[in-house]
């Protein structure tokens, strides 16, 4: 659901930065408060398997449609909405600079339609009450379903919303809505399934890692921390260096919405910011579309989907110590 430029004004582009600016800073704040310093594998980690997992597209039947991960209930979930979010930031930052995946222009709007509602609705509004009397495999698999149609109805319908400001007449309001809901419906609630299965294997595996976990969970998994880190790691190389070759073909949600309305999914936006943003893109993409430069070999998509990942893990990790984040100091 990653949007191109082409799809927003500058204005509001300008305000969707603004919103997504407001939420950043809010959880930086929020972040340097807590004292857990064991989140900061866990966001580089966990990063790197959301920045994995948005590289299979995995087909919706009878559609000719496909569908990714989000990942934002995935990590705050983990990690809860301030950490969570700001890792989602890492993971599109890194998707839009070095991949060319969804418009700088665009990026802003792309934080809030996939990490604000993922992260600070899918944690604050459905795993947390879901959550509020212990939690169990069936709690997970409920909020994680719930969380994931939920929070991705929302990005969906904010995509229509800001075409809608934009002024773009190819994609007509109500014929937008009616299209794009359905279609990431169906998206949704295989994220959620996806997503349940990753989070069960954390509960058992090590529960307190899990946002909300209660005092009497902690500890009580059948593994190590570092061993579970590193199986979720190992997940995530397979993942972009192998799977991603086995990824749909078939257009993504906003792509197929976008086909279906438009005839194209290539909307043209020429002149000013538009090209600006564009030629800096273009220098900054050292693997554009997740392949080789003029090439379209498999290697290329191996290698983005291990390289990106490892960017991932410097970038939140990095920006951890950077930043200060998890380092409060006990009350004496």
């Amino acid at each position: 659901m990653h949007m191109a430029d082409a799809l927003l004004a500058p204005a509001v582009a300008g305000t969707m930065y603004v919103a997504a600016g407001a939420a950043a800073a809010y959880s930086i704040k929020k972040v340097r408060e807590e004292e857990d310093p064991k989140k900061i594998p866990v966001m580089g980690v966990m990063g790197a398997f959301v920045f994995a997992t948005q590289m299979i597209n995995f087909t919706i039947p009878g559609t000719g449609s496909s569908g990714h991960l989000c990942g934002g209930m995935l990590l705050s979930a983990l990690l809860g909405p301030y950490a969570g979010f700001l890792t989602m930031i890492g993971v599109l930052l890194i998707q839009c600079l070095m991949f060319a995946d969804g418009g700088l222009l665009a990026l802003g709007a792309n934080i809030w339609n996939m990490a604000f509602y993922g992260c600070f609705m899918g944690a604050l509004l459905v795993w947390k009450p879901i959550m509020k009397k212990g939690m169990s495999k069936t709690k997970i698999v409920l909020a994680s379903v719930l969380g994931c149609v939920i929070t991705l109805q929302f990005g969906a319908f904010s995509v229509t919303l800001e075409t809608l400001a934009s002024g773009i007449t190819e994609l007509p309001f109500s014929v937008f809505v009616a299209t794009m809901q359905p279609i990431h419906l169906a998206i949704g609630t295989v994220e959620g399934l996806i997503t349940a299965a990753v989070l069960c294997f954390v509960h058992q595996a090590r529960p307190e890692i899990l946002y909300t976990a209660a005092e009497a969970e902690k500890n009580a998994g059948g593994m190590s921390f570092k061993k579970t880190i590193v199986i979720l790691a190992v997940l995530a190389a397979a993942i972009g260096g192998a799977l991603s070759l086995f990824a749909s073909s078939y257009p993504d949600g906003l792509e197929w919405s976008m086909e279906r309305i438009a005839g194209t999914a290539e909307l043209e936006a020429v002149g000013g910011i538009y090209d600006t943003l564009a030629g800096i893109q273009e220098k900054t993409a050292v693997l554009p579309d997740y392949a080789f430069k003029g090439s379209e070999s498999a290697a290329g998509t191996s290698f983005s989907g291990i390289f990106g990942g490892v960017i991932v893990v410097l970038v939140c990790v990095g920006a951890c110590y950077l930043f200060k984040f998890f380092r409060k100091k006990k009350e004496q």
